[in-house]
């Protein structure tokens, strides 16, 4: 159980639900051997900075197989819009808890050394109100692609604006920039996290569908973490056998601060 008395704990919380248009029941399907959602709870376990790790949900079933991979579960309402309104419920009865990383319940090659990596700037470091991570494209047809999010950084590594259209627009065509795919996870000091879900949802944010524009569209600053790592989320069927692959080849990839990448 989560200590209660040890103020400015640190905690990872994998937000789970099993509906899905695209795949029905997807955090208790089988993996190499383990659930989706074993796994994760596997790769959150791993961390060194995490002082609790919960699972986030609104059913028994998950609930059940969160408690038999070694997690606490905390039970939440089926209501919630986003994993962000549900992470918010989950931390609520647990005071201690200052700082908070959102491991998303669907991505099995979640880098455990990133997390900490995360957990440690939110402890350190006050003024960063929410963190995430971003990695270069290698591949710029992925530009073009809305399913892929990109995001554009100030000399800090704070975010400027994240988009599903093409980020910056390169008008010389030149090699004068390195565009970055944004990666999913998701930190957030607690008092900024109490705020953001008592927001509505911003103009931007409904127009990209990205709920954390609704942070910058507040003034809010995002840290993102720059990171080799490429962790990809299973959203279909389809993809099993291909995450089955990277799994079984599978490494706790390094991960990249370079402050002085060019944007």
């Amino acid at each position: 159980m989560a200590a209660r008395g040890k103020t400015g704990q640190v905690a990872g919380v994998i937000p789970a639900r099993w509906g899905s248009s695209r795949f029905p029941g997807k955090p208790l399907h089988q993996l190499a051997g383990k659930s989706l959602l074993g796994h994760v709870i596997e790769r959150a376990g791993s961390c060194k900075r995490l002082d609790v790790v919960l699972v986030a949900t609104d059913d028994e079933r998950i609930q059940r197989e969160a408690l038999a991979n070694g997690a606490e579960v905390v039970m939440t309402s089926g209501q919630h819009k986003t994993g962000t309104d549900r992470v918010a419920e989950a931390i609520a009865s647990f005071p201690a808890i200052q700082h908070i990383v959102n491991i998303q319940g669907d991505e099995p090659l979640v880098s455990p050394s990133l997390i900490d990596l995360m957990a440690d700037t939110l402890r350190k470091q006050k003024d960063v109100d929410m963190i995430t991570a971003a990695n270069p494209i290698s591949d710029l047809i992925q530009l073009d692609d809305p399913n892929i999010v990109k995001v554009v950084l100030n000399r800090n590594n704070d975010a400027l604006y994240f988009s599903r259209s093409a980020l910056p627009y390169n008008r010389t065509q030149g090699e004068l920039f390195s565009p970055f795919r944004h990666v999913g996870l998701y930190g957030y000091q607690r008092a900024f996290l109490e705020q953001f879900v008592s927001w509505p949802e911003g103009a931007l944010e409904t127009v990209e569908q990205l709920e954390q524009l609704r942070a910058l569209e507040n003034g809010a600053r995002i840290r993102v973490i720059v990171t080799e790592h490429d962790s990809i989320g299973l959203d279909t069927p389809e993809q099993v056998p291909e995450i089955e692959a990277l799994l079984a080849g599978s490494s706790d990839t390094e991960y990249s601060t370079n402050q002085n990448q060019s944007r």
